[in-house]
């Protein structure tokens, strides 16, 4: 929630400043480089103070960074602001994950991660629509902001003995876990390629073939509605199968068709919304069963450290994804979107399918 109330309120800021789209996409863009800062530290600082004390402090720290865009207007001031806040965020990414697929019973990890994931998305809706009520103006946006991350607290300290602390033992390096489970890692770069390069461009992309303002941002909503919706039901599925890598096989298969098939109906804005709604769902997939894929695979320490690579993984995956995108858009003109998304999609099915041929043969 605090995330989709700070990214629109913080750029309509900006821009009622006078500052240019391209300050703005840059303060906007630091925020994934604090994210890929963040993400090999926060096993190192759960160790060494635990995870539910990590987890207190980065709502904190995060809290009154959200609170210091109010007071402090300068825009280098901004710029330390955006990195402390997602550096704190992003933590808070890693080790509610990494509790969250610790604490989840094995038959059950795809449901509890399906429901995980049904809570962030709703997060990212609710986060615009305080936005629209509230407005920019005064301290009032900030302020509840602040409230949201604070509260997120109490379900912390209420599960404080619930926590899986590990021990304070050698140091696990991160690195090595992005390829140790690298149809997971690779899952969660190709799904943050895909969702920041598809939602930052999809507006460009509707105006280039006809679709007024409002029709494309109903078409994200879609997107996000089919996001909510199945992810519980992907969860259920990755619980009920032998090998969870079929599945994500599979949802990169049809995030791959969507993209083939989309060039064909975009004169039926009807048929486009009921594509992107059930492709939207699916694609998210990606991260849902790739973390519980993950979880299936690693326990303890390893695990931590193999959530901070999850998460590494998809901060790189945002920051590649708009740019490949925008380049897609500028070579080929609108079909340049499809043919970018849809290369991710197939570059990964090449991964899965060598990393279940690779078992097959070993068993």
């Amino acid at each position: 929630m605090a995330i989709g109330l700070g990214i629109p309120l913080l750029s309509v800021l900006l821009e009622s400043r006078g500052y240019s789209a391209s300050l703005i996409g840059a303060n906007t863009a630091v925020a994934g480089l604090a994210s890929i800062a963040a993400a090999p530290l926060s096993a190192p600082i759960a160790a060494r103070f635990g995870v539910v004390r990590s987890i207190l402090a980065m709502l904190l720290l995060g809290g009154f960074a959200f609170l210091g865009f109010h007071f402090f207007q300068a825009l280098w001031a901004w710029f330390l602001l955006r990195v402390v806040l997602h550096f704190a965020l992003t933590a808070l990414f890693v080790l509610s994950e990494y509790w969250i697929n610790a604490s989840a019973p094995p038959e059950k990890r795809g449901l509890v991660l399906g429901i995980y994931a049904t809570t962030l998305s709703l997060g990212f809706a609710l986060g615009p629509w305080i936005f629209a009520q509230i407005g920019s103006t005064g301290m009032l946006p900030f302020g509840i902001g602040f409230a949201i991350i604070m509260l997120a607290a109490v379900p912390v300290l209420l599960a404080w003995k619930d926590s899986p602390d590990f021990e304070d033992g050698e140091h696990v390096p991160f690195v090595p876990y992005i390829f140790a489970v690298p149809t997971a890692t690779a899952a969660v770069f190709v799904f943050g390629a895909v969702e920041t390069g598809g939602f930052a461009l999809f507006p460009v992309f509707g105006a280039r073939i006809g679709y007024s303002e409002s029709e494309a941002a109903l078409l994200l909503t879609m997107i996000g509605l089919g996001n909510v919706l199945l992810q519980i039901p992907l969860g259920i599925i990755s619980d009920r199968i032998r090998d969870r890598r079929n599945l994500l096989l599979a949802c990169a298969a049809i995030g791959l068709a969507g993209m083939v098939l989309l060039p064909f109906i975009i004169g039926n804005w009807y048929l486009v919304a009921g594509l992107l709604f059930l492709w939207g769902g699916v694609v998210a997939g990606l991260y849902t069963v790739g973390l519980a894929h993950l979880g299936s695979q690693l326990t303890g320490r390893e695990l931590a450290s193999a959530n901070a690579a999850f998460v590494f993984c998809y901060a790189v995956g945002t920051l590649a994804g708009p740019q490949a995108v925008g380049i897609g858009l500028d070579a080929m003109g609108p079909k340049g979107f499809a043919v970018v998304l849809g290369i991710f999609f197939a570059l990964y099915m090449l991964i899965a399918a060598f990393r279940l041929l690779a078992h097959k043969k070993r068993a």
